[in-house]
């Protein structure tokens, strides 16, 4: 068997001699950002560990005070801010520190402006000195900033990099989004960008800048659209960061390193002033969520930014608050959806949540019902179509433009029988199909009674990279618009005892290929994530539903 070096692991993609030139530019750019203080040694670089996530510890290039900084959440950085026990200079700084470090490891990034995080801690500082109070709810917290997704592109930040998923429209941009406008008026600092796969469909993100390694284990992916946000805060570079979810790219990433991610419905939060390539498709849309090292984390980020209320703003907001119920009030009613019945998940997903329905049952605090799942390959097929309503057209031109190589699943997301190009009656149609069956699955789940569901975020743990083929656990309740959280059920893959005593016939093709990819040995280590959902604009309850559950989970 061949081995693959760690330089080649984490190169990114080619292209034509016009295409390298330019990609050598923006490699390089980043490349001097990173200050020679903060560069690992070559030794460590040759020939790392499959499991990074203890260099950061170990390397020497940290003081004991900005590995314990590096070590809280962001709710504990802004007690401590607002406390005065902790400065927003010594935050940004050993965060983005650390952040320069994980990117050597995982190739995260593509921006790194930690002087400019510097500047902007150093007048929220000066405020705190002055007035004795902070200026938000946010003051003086480091938070990273994925690139871009497929339906709401990059979220600029002003001064910085960024890109729409392709060479061609990488540029620095000259205003902040309505986003980072209301992070930036709650008291966020700003000091890093985050990498992400060419088209920003993949589950894999691979882009001019690099491949994203997995922290847990490098030959995993880290996920994608936003797999440079995942490994970030996996690596402790970030303790939260804004990602992007049209088709599960906050909670697989999340997942797939062991993290909390939190998917709002859409238009809840600001994505005014964005950047991507397909202007004015609106087939499907995506939400700006946080992605971060706790639940009170998620609940921290989203109270802060809908409290801003961001219809203000964004003209395609809407005006609708986060309500947390009081769930000590009522049982909440959990479904347990052990498949989607199109692909079952790998043996260390499939022990979660069997491990999760037992602990849940033996509680008196939930009603645990077993949910079946309405017409999952039906609703997975109309979303597929929803991505690239021109067939793929829009994304071939730009890559022949630029010279750039088209990564295989990049070919594979854009190819029929799922793609094709559609006239407008077929677009019609197709819209037509989406809200019919949007309209099914809503009768069906009040059939169910259930308040939340409990399911995979995804078929296994990471997948090996280049094979990440089925979105069906994430992209199904994007097309419903159903908001979801994924969360680390604190088990990881063990080869031991994650294997097959009779291998499964499959439910299906994708199954098939699914099944084809479980080697048990290869998954070693790799977290292994939950998944939790509601309807349309249950946002709170899915974040009080996430807390009972882990709660009893831990208990």
């Amino acid at each position: 068997m061949t081995t693959v070096s760690f330089k080649e692991k984490i190169k990114g993609i080619g292209g034509d001699a016009s295409y390298e030139a330019k990609a050598r530019v923006f490699q390089e750019q980043l490349e001097a950002k990173i200050p020679a203080s903060l560069r690992l040694s070559s030794a460590i670089l040759e020939d790392p560990p499959l499991n990074v996530t203890h260099i950061p510890k170990t390397c020497g290039l940290l003081t004991s005070q900005e590995l314990a900084i590096t070590e809280l959440d962001a709710t504990a950085v802004c007690q401590r801010i607002a406390a005065g026990e902790l400065t927003a200079v010594d935050a940004v700084t050993a965060f983005g520190k650390r952040a320069a470090i994980a990117h050597q490891l995982t190739a995260c990034l593509i921006d790194f402006f930690l002087d400019e995080g510097i500047k902007q801690a150093q007048q929220l500082d000066e405020y705190f000195r002055k007035e004795g109070k902070v200026i938000g709810p946010l003051h003086g917290l480091p938070i990273s900033i994925k690139v871009n997704d497929h339906r709401q592109g990059m979220l600029p930040v002003k001064g910085t990099v960024g890109s729409a998923g392709f060479l061609m429209n990488i540029e620095t941009a000259t205003e902040d989004c309505d986003m980072t406008k209301i992070l930036r008026s709650l008291g966020a600092v700003f000091y890093v960008k985050t990498n992400q796969p060419q088209t920003l469909m993949h589950l894999e993100s691979r882009s001019t800048y690099g491949r994203v390694l997995n922290p847990y284990n490098t030959d995993l992916t880290a996920g994608g659209s936003s797999g440079g946000e995942s490994a970030l805060v996996a690596m402790k570079g970030s303790c939260i960061g804004v990602g992007t979810d049209g088709g599960g790219s906050i909670r697989a990433p999340s997942a797939h390193c062991g993290i909390y991610g939190f998917r709002p419905s859409c238009r809840t939060t600001p994505l005014h002033g964005i950047l991507w390539y397909q202007p004015g498709q609106d087939g499907f849309f995506s939400s700006a969520g946080p992605m971060c090292c706790s639940a009170r984390d998620m609940r921290l980020f989203l109270e802060a930014v809908l409290g801003a209320n961001p219809a203000l703003l964004d003209p395609d907001a809407l005006p609708v608050p986060l309500k947390v119920p009081d769930l000590t009030k009522k049982k909440l009613r959990v479904g347990i959806m052990m498949h989607d019945g199109v692909v079952m998940p790998h043996p260390p997903t499939i022990r979660a949540l069997k491990w999760a329905k037992a602990k849940l049952e033996a509680s008196s605090e939930v009603e645990v019902i077993d949910y079946s799942p309405y017409d999952h390959d039906r609703g997975y097929s109309i979303v597929r179509e929803l991505y690239f309503e021109d067939g793929g057209a829009t994304v071939r031109r730009l890559l022949k433009e630029s010279g750039e190589e088209m990564h295989p699943l990049t070919e594979w997301v854009i190819s029929p029988p799922h793609v094709r190009d559609h006239d407008a009656a077929e677009v019609w149609k197709l819209r037509d199909e989406r809200d019919k069956y949007r309209r099914e699955y809503s009768d069906y789940w009040w059939s169910q009674n259930v308040d939340v569901v409990l399911c995979p975020p995804f078929p296994g743990t990471a997948s090996r990279h280049d094979t990440a083929k089925y979105w069906g656990y994430t992209a199904i309740w994007n097309l419903l618009d159903y908001p979801g959280t994924v969360f680390p059920s604190g088990f990881v893959a063990d080869p031991a005892i994650d294997i097959y005593q009779e291998l499964p016939s499959p439910m299906s093709a994708a199954d098939e290929y699914n099944l084809s990819l479980y080697d048990a040995t290869k998954f070693k280590g790799a977290p292994v994530s939950l998944q939790i959902v509601s309807r349309i604009y249950n946002d709170g309850l899915v974040l009080a539903a996430q807390e009972v559950v882990e709660r009893i989970l831990k208990s």
